[in-house]
């Protein structure tokens, strides 16, 4: 008899997105003639970069002659790209990685989800509240969170509330945690923090030998001084901090897949005798057992990123997506909405009128005006009576769509 893994059981009975996608299907199924416009899921909408077309056309051509094929790549990453990704990325900021404390993966989603893998099941887990459900929901399937209550909180995971209260800031955990998820700017409420509040999240760290899982997906989206692209710029944190980065959102490769991840050689974790072992080699283990790397041709495209006409055409394409969020943002306002985020990042994150449920208010502007968008209770307890908007459909759709919510609800 083969057993299940019981953990699986106590996950919420599907993916948010997941859901947003059931419900949107059956809608269109019983209006096939509504004019549906997307501002969901954080999916891009803008073609790639043409550098990174003719970088990927090349490689692919390369992969297509005897003299220049290549078969299995390294699982880290082809030095190409690492070392213009340090190079860009990196030692602008005054931050020296070497390059093998560089990982490149097919995504930050996937890399968020599998880190957890390399730590032990007694780690108390400690997340903001809302809170992008992969960090919650990989480690439930990893047996580390216990049971859930009726507020569909784990019992073993300290939820850090972010309010209208505190600015939608995590408070730091009033007991120690041992692996503090941070997501900056923040998915979903599109917040960001100082390098001073951050500084206080490092120094927390190194006192209580905790490890932060920083997703900094969107840190190409910060449009003001004084906002920290990397946790690294933070004095200490190499030895305490994990960073999670992406082209999804950045360079339109959400359907080619290209993510990486910065592992410093000082960061670390203890075993049950209190030995300190570094967090890179087991990294670099676990990849090579589980993963084959990104391909090669996928590589050659990040890499485009990098060039100064993929630099320029990137630029513009985030420019168009802030232009879009300062739309969303500057219309809801108008309408008399509570609204934050849409300043450093794509999403928008907005108080639903009369403290309306947030999948009541879902359904509402599904069915009224034909707008998607994201329940806040999806991403946790406090996302409740909040509603995340996108920057990233066209400017086309964007445009009607604030329209439809200002003069149809």
């Amino acid at each position: 008899m083969a057993f299940v893994n019981e953990n699986y059981l106590k996950l919420p009975g599907s993916y948010l997105f997941s859901e947003i996608a059931r419900r949107v299907n059956q809608f269109k199924k019983e209006n096939p003639d509504a004019d549906i416009i997307r501002l969901g899921i954080g999916d891009v909408t803008r073609p790639l970069p043409p550098a990174v077309v003719e970088a990927m056309k090349k490689a692919v051509e390369e992969m297509g002659s005897q003299e220049t094929f290549r078969g299995y790549g390294p699982e880290q990453g082809y030095e190409f790209l690492i070392e213009k990704i340090i190079d860009n990325d990196f030692k602008p900021r005054g931050i020296e990685l070497s390059v093998d404390e560089v990982f490149v993966s097919d995504g930050a989603k996937s890399d968020t989800a599998n880190f957890q893998e390399i730590f032990g099941l007694d780690n108390i887990l400690a997340v903001s509240d809302p809170v992008y459900p992969v960090y919650v929901d990989s480690n439930v399937m990893a047996g580390r969170t216990g049971m859930v209550n009726a507020r569909g909180q784990f019992e073993k995971i300290i939820y850090l509330p972010c309010t209208e209260e505190n600015g939608m800031k995590p408070p730091l955990p009033g007991v120690r945690a041992d692996m503090i998820y941070l997501c900056f700017p923040n998915n979903p409420t599109g917040m960001t923090i100082s390098r001073e509040e951050l500084k206080k999240w490092v120094d927390y760290a190194r006192e209580n030998r905790s490890v932060i899982l920083f997703d900094a997906a969107y840190e190409a989206y910060i449009r003001e001084e004084g906002v920290p692209h990397s946790i690294f710029e933070i004095e200490g944190a190499r030895e305490v901090a994990v960073e999670f980065r992406s082209f999804s959102k950045t360079a339109g490769f959400t359907g080619a897949r290209c993510a990486y991840t910065i592992v410093p050689k000082e960061v670390k974790a203890y075993d049950s005798s209190g030995s300190a072992h570094s967090l890179n080699p087991l990294w670099l283990r676990r990849q090579t057992t589980k993963f084959n790397g990104v391909s090669y041709p996928v590589q050659a495209a990040a890499a485009a990123v990098f060039s100064a006409e993929g630099k320029k055409q990137v630029r513009e394409t985030i420019d168009y997506y802030m232009e879009n969020a300062g739309i969303i943002r500057n219309g809801l306002e108008e309408a008399g909405y509570r609204v934050f985020g849409g300043i450093n990042a794509p999403y928008i994150w907005l108080k639903t009128p009369g403290s309306m449920k947030s999948w009541d208010f879902f359904d509402k502007l599904m069915r009224e005006v034909n707008v998607i968008g994201a329940p806040g209770a999806g991403f946790g307890a406090h996302g409740e009576g909040y509603f995340r908007l996108t920057a990233f459909a066209t400017r086309a759709n964007t445009e009607k769509a604030i329209e439809r919510i200002r003069t149809g609800l």
